[in-house]
């Protein structure tokens, strides 16, 4: 394991001074159980078009002060160092919603610009509900982003608006296709099944995106509401899921050992008569099935803050630290000593366990 050694005092986290775990030759990102994270999370904006009712309430959140949030020169700077001198091989932009950014085109293009420390081109990702993506998929994907993941829990109107609290199903699906085109692929379709709301849905959702060409990613319902209303007992599961699937489809589980640090468990789906594979279908078990052992990422918010986890309840605040006048050097040091005090698990099951004070949306899917 790597030698600790003190880094800059100055520079504080929640959980004491920050250190730097480097070792000689090797300034990546590693934590004290050997995680390395090479995939970065980049919050936008807290700022979002939706009102999901597993996100946040219908009339929204107080959304941070503009001076709070990263500029986009700051923004392009921490991502900068990230891949350059901290071994980030993929960065994927979230929110809130990342459409909602003016200047996401410009992050962007910065982005797929850079080149990791062997020479490859960075791998770039979008997460976003699509409601302006089919206006704006051409001009991604000329600035390089590499594909998209869209948000969709329901293909009937009604449930939409249940839903998210907004009649713009019709955006959703637009947004989808115009990501298709502009070859934004594999386009992925993220959903959250809730109890009495939609879990009847999955068959419908798999046929949907096999035959759009999508890949569809079924995720169990996680703690990060801001209501604080989430309870185990009314989350679907992912064995709920994969039963409604089998049902239906003739699935083919993928080779275990292809996984990686992929969050998703992955199936073959089958056609009718079983000889052809029409596609991929994923379940992301991060509450039942927890993949912590493999998670490889580090998440910078839209107000500048490192969080080693989604759940964790500490952040780095590398903003101050950088309008404070800090080098290239000094963020990464701060960085480094960020990821090297995480957790080894997120620790829903805990008895102690405590919602991150920060809703999804402020911290980035």
């Amino acid at each position: 394991m790597s030698t600790v050694r003190l880094g800059v005092p100055r520079v504080r986290s929640g959980d004491g001074p920050i250190v730097d775990p480097a070792r000689p030759g090797d300034n990546r990102l590693i934590d004290r159980y050997g995680r390395v994270a090479t995939d970065l999370r980049v919050s936008l904006t807290d700022k979002c078009n939706l009102r999901c009712t597993y996100c946040m309430p219908a009339e929204g959140l107080d959304w941070m002060a503009d001076e709070r949030v990263l500029t986009d020169v700051e923004m392009i700077r921490l991502v900068q160092v990230a891949v350059e001198q901290l071994g980030v091989e993929e960065v994927r932009f979230t929110g809130g919603e990342p459409l909602l950014r003016k200047g996401l085109e410009k992050i962007v293009e910065a982005t797929s610009s850079l080149r990791t420390a062997n020479g490859a081109a960075v791998h770039t990702s979008l997460t976003t509900n699509a409601l302006g993506l089919r206006r704006r998929a051409a001009g991604l994907a000329a600035a390089g982003l590499g594909r998209v993941n869209v948000s969709l829990d329901t293909l009937d109107p009604g449930r939409f608006l249940t839903i998210t609290h907004r009649e713009r199903l019709d955006d959703v699906v637009a947004g989808c296709r115009a990501a298709a085109d502009a070859g934004l692929a594999p386009v992925k379709i993220n959903t959250v099944l809730m109890r009495g709301i939609n879990d009847d849905e999955a068959p419908v959702l798999l046929r949907w995106a096999l035959d759009e060409g999508y890949q569809l990613r079924f995720i169990e319902q996680m703690p990060l509401d801001a209501q604080g209303s989430w309870q185990r007992t009314s989350m679907v599961t992912a064995e709920e899921i994969l039963a409604s699937l089998q049902a239906v489809f003739d699935l083919e589980h993928t080779d275990p050992s292809s996984r990686g640090a992929s969050p998703a468990e992955t199936w073959w789906v089958r056609d009718a008569g079983g000889s052809e594979r029409r596609g991929l279908v994923g379940i992301v078990a991060s509450v039942t099935r927890p993949f912590c052992g493999d998670c490889d990422r580090t998440r910078l918010t839209a107000d500048g803050q490192v969080r080693n986890c989604l759940f964790a309840q500490s952040e780095t605040d590398l903003r101050d630290l950088m309008r404070g006048g800090a080098s290239d050097a000094e963020l990464a040091v701060a960085w480094r000593g960020a990821m090297w005090v995480k957790r080894a698990g997120h620790g829903i099951d805990d008895e102690g366990f405590l919602q991150p004070t920060r809703p999804m949306s402020a911290i980035g899917g």
